[in-house]
């Protein structure tokens, strides 16, 4: 008889996408420090595969929503999904702002800089944002609503993708399996092909972190990190006991040990911080989820909502750069002012995802509400926000996940059975060599 599938030779560790993942990026450090003029050249291979993870979120995104709501067949609880995951957004992103302005008032990373905002050059910020300004609450609500579907799916609109896909999913349940069923089975079909070309961009996923990180380092050099030192050290501080925090809050919420499903998606996890870019890893990341137990109608609600609303990471940089420009410039904040941008910053962070320096519109439209500084003194950030991407993309992405587990897990859509068999590790027993096996 043969051995069992537990006496087979392991897989080399060099086929772990994990594995390389963490060596590309290595070596993307290695040659902008050695060769930064190269910088422009592999920023193309670094946003060329972003751009084909991005040709499939779409298509991905609107079918799995759909197919997920259907399989549920109850609309009530695709609403009550949706209710619970915005509650939770809500908590959440609270949390991480009033976290990063308990850190900012103990730090103090701005403290000593005494920087007069007006020699600051304003039209800095107009470049990196484009000229763009923060919707009000009326427009962001009527830019949740599509005016067309493939005007959706064009310009990549992952909210309004997924407003589309509830709509279609919610008609196709309500006429019925019994005569949408050759609709549905051709959905799965083309979820099984949006999947395969996904497994084939991502052999690219190396390259692509490559190319990300030589850009990042070449593009902006190491000394960055010690003319921002404090602010820097301050904001990653900052993530990595939130970080430990969600770890524990997590487990406790959903009852599924996220270290361990930190561990099962550390290649996504990898690649993420080597591109800095949570939109890379997104339908990898419902697959995983998948994976551990979450019902597809919930990762595919969650997740991508999460994207634009439940951002813990950009929430603890927002207040903590805050924090560090009104000190920077010498002017103390009372507990009021803080409770108060707490509230501006809670706005204008919301449904920002993809917007071109959405991070200096919310700062921005947080000191103009306020009178707080000049409009221009958010340009002292220029030199270090790249630099905080890794950071804002870890503890983004990883609040997202815990999101959808904790929600699954109120709403009854999490397999604690498979999330063990898929997390928790089994001894497997050892044959002797020689020994006959029955």
């Amino acid at each position: 008889m043969e051995l069992a599938a537990s006496n087979r030779a392991p897989a080399r560790w060099y086929r772990s996408l994990f594995v390389q993942i963490a060596v590309a990026v290595v070596a993307g450090i290695i040659v902008g420090v050695c060769a930064p003029a190269a910088a422009p050249a592999l920023n193309v291979v670094g946003q060329g595969f972003i751009r084909l993870i991005e040709m499939v979120i779409a298509p991905l995104v609107f079918i799995v929503v759909i197919t997920g709501i259907v399989h549920v067949g109850n609309l009530r609880a695709v609403g009550a999904v949706a209710g619970k995951a915005m509650l939770y957004f809500l908590l959440a992103s609270s949390a991480a702002l009033v976290f990063g302005l308990i850190i900012g008032n103990l730090v103090a990373p701005g403290s000593g800089l005494r920087i007069d905002p007006s020699t600051l050059d304003a039209s800095a910020v107009t470049a990196k944002t484009g000229n763009a300004a923060a919707p009000s609450p009326g427009e962001f609500v009527l830019g949740l609503i599509p005016s067309s579907v493939i005007n959706a799916f064009a310009t990549n609109d992952i909210l309004q993708v997924l407003v589309a896909a509830v709509f279609v999913g919610a008609a196709i349940a309500a006429i019925g399996p019994e005569r949408t069923a050759p609709l549905i089975r051709g959905l799965d079909l083309c979820l099984e092909v949006v999947y395969r070309i996904l497994g084939w961009v991502m052999r690219l996923a190396p390259l692509g972190a490559f190319g990300a990180m030589a850009y990042v380092v070449g593009q902006y050099g190491l000394t960055t990190l010690s003319s921002y030192g404090w602010l820097i050290a301050a904001c990653y501080g900052a993530a990595a006991v939130f970080i430990l925090l969600l770890l524990v809050i997590g487990q406790l919420l959903s009852g599924v040990p996220i270290w361990r499903f930190v561990w099962h998606t550390r290649a996504e996890f990898g690649l993420a911080l080597g591109t800095a870019s949570t939109e890379a890893v997104l339908p990898r990341m419902i697959t995983r989820l998948t994976e551990v137990g979450v019902s597809r109608s919930v990762a595919g609600l969650v997740v991508p909502t999460g994207y634009s609303f439940n951002l813990d990471g950009a929430a603890i940089y927002l207040s903590i750069s805050l924090l560090f420009l009104t000190q920077a410039f010498g002017i103390p904040l009372t507990l009021e002012q803080q409770v108060a941008a707490l509230g501006v910053l809670l706005l204008t962070s919301k449904g920002m995802a993809g917007v071109p320096g959405s991070s200096f519109l919310a700062l921005s439209a947080t000191a103009t509400t306020l009178g707080l500084f000049p409009v221009a003194g958010v340009a002292l950030l220029l030199g270090a926000d790249r630099i905080m991407d890794s950071m804002r993309v870890s503890v983004n992405l990883l609040g997202n996940c815990v999101a959808a587990l904790v929600v699954a897990r109120w709403q009854g859509e999490l397999d604690q059975a498979t999330a063990s068999k898929a997390l928790i590790p089994t001894r497997r027993p050892l044959v002797a060599a020689g020994a006959r096996q029955h």
